[in-house]
């Protein structure tokens, strides 16, 4: 059964196509008349952890830095600044991780809107539990059809693939690829715009090193596919045929980093550091070319060091760095 291609305000997918196919979408979409971006920055406050502030300082942190202006003076259009909340009676919902929910309902609300309107979202997220809303988002962004495909390029030093079942610290934040897989906290997905769950085959782990023994279990029982923190430094020819791959397989790919995965002299302030991470340049490089594939939809920023934990502002000019490196890839399409 062939399905509607959706055709919304910047956004062209270019061919009709069978359900078990992806669709093509146009390079160009992002495009001002001018020759920039159009941009949509979307601040991720909640973080679901529990007995501490329900909301973290990392977004605005990242977005007080100057970011919008820096953008701007590249040349690119910042169509909207996002924040994420809650309306007063959600705000009363019983549960950190329902709330969690409910916020990444309303994150995906945005990511749809920004995408349908031909604006390439920029996650500032406090942490990677913000994934399943970005994924929702993207998943529902084609306003004639039912869900799109995506696929997820996930850039991080842990694989955050436990479940309640095989976690040792008992953190949600350990976590979200495996929910959004479909394994665990179906709820939690479903509240975040995620259903159906994302398929395993569509799954990139880059410079993933620091996995729980059941959770490394269940990473290779999935059959995830990993690139190391070598295929980054060095753009590997995995590097390409893994994105090559997914852009065959899926209607959009989401790319998220947690800045874990870097350099741990660049993110002193993180709580989770792990040695032999890349930094920030050459990741920078590498999403450089992520983005060259047109598929590539989004980028979200996860868990970065804020304010007294970023000595020197390393750690936002870090993530300043990325960014600037996948709008590079955008604009080389």
């Amino acid at each position: 059964m062939r399905r509607a291609l959706f055709c919304t305000g910047t956004i062209m997918l270019l061919l009709a196509c069978t359900s078990d196919e992806s669709v093509s979408v146009d390079p160009q979409r992002y495009r001002t008349e001018d020759g920039g971006l159009r941009l949509a920055l979307v601040k991720q406050p909640y973080h679901g952890g529990r007995n501490v502030a329900e909301l973290s300082r990392n977004p605005d942190y990242l977005e007080r830095g100057g970011l919008a202006g820096i953008l701007t003076q590249a040349g690119h259009r910042i169509r909207a600044i996002q924040t994420v909340g809650l309306t007063p009676d959600e705000a009363e919902e019983y549960g950190e991780w329902h709330r969690m929910g409910l916020a990444n309902g309303h994150l995906a609300e945005l990511v749809t809107e920004n995408e349908r309107n031909g604006a390439l979202t920029i996650g500032l997220l406090g942490n990677c539990n913000a994934l399943m809303g970005m994924l929702g988002g993207f998943q529902h962004a084609d306003p004639s059809a039912g869900p799109l495909t995506v696929g997820l390029v996930w850039i991080d030093a842990h694989g955050d693939f436990n479940t309640p079942e095989t976690t040792l610290s008992g953190m949600l934040g350990g976590m979200p690829v495996a929910v959004s897989a479909g394994l665990a906290l179906h709820r939690l997905r479903e509240e975040s715009h995620l259903d159906p769950p994302i398929s395993t085959d569509h799954i990139l782990m880059v410079a993933v090193r620091d996995t729980d023994p059941e959770e490394e279990e269940l990473i290779q029982a999935h059959g995830l596919v990993r690139l190391s923190t070598q295929d980054v430094r060095e753009i590997s020819p995995a590097l390409h045929r893994e994105m090559e791959r997914l852009s065959e397989v899926v209607d959009l790919i989401y790319v998220h980093v947690d800045m874990d995965v870097l350099d741990p002299r660049e993110v002193q302030g993180h709580g989770l550091t792990v040695p032999d991470g890349p930094s920030s340049q050459e990741l920078a490089a590498a999403l450089t070319e992520m983005f060259r594939y047109p598929k590539v939809a989004g980028l979200g920023i996860a868990s970065t060091p804020a304010y007294d934990a970023d000595p020197g502002e390393l750690s936002r000019q870090a993530a300043y760095r990325l960014i600037a490196g996948a709008l590079a890839g955008v604009l080389g399409r």
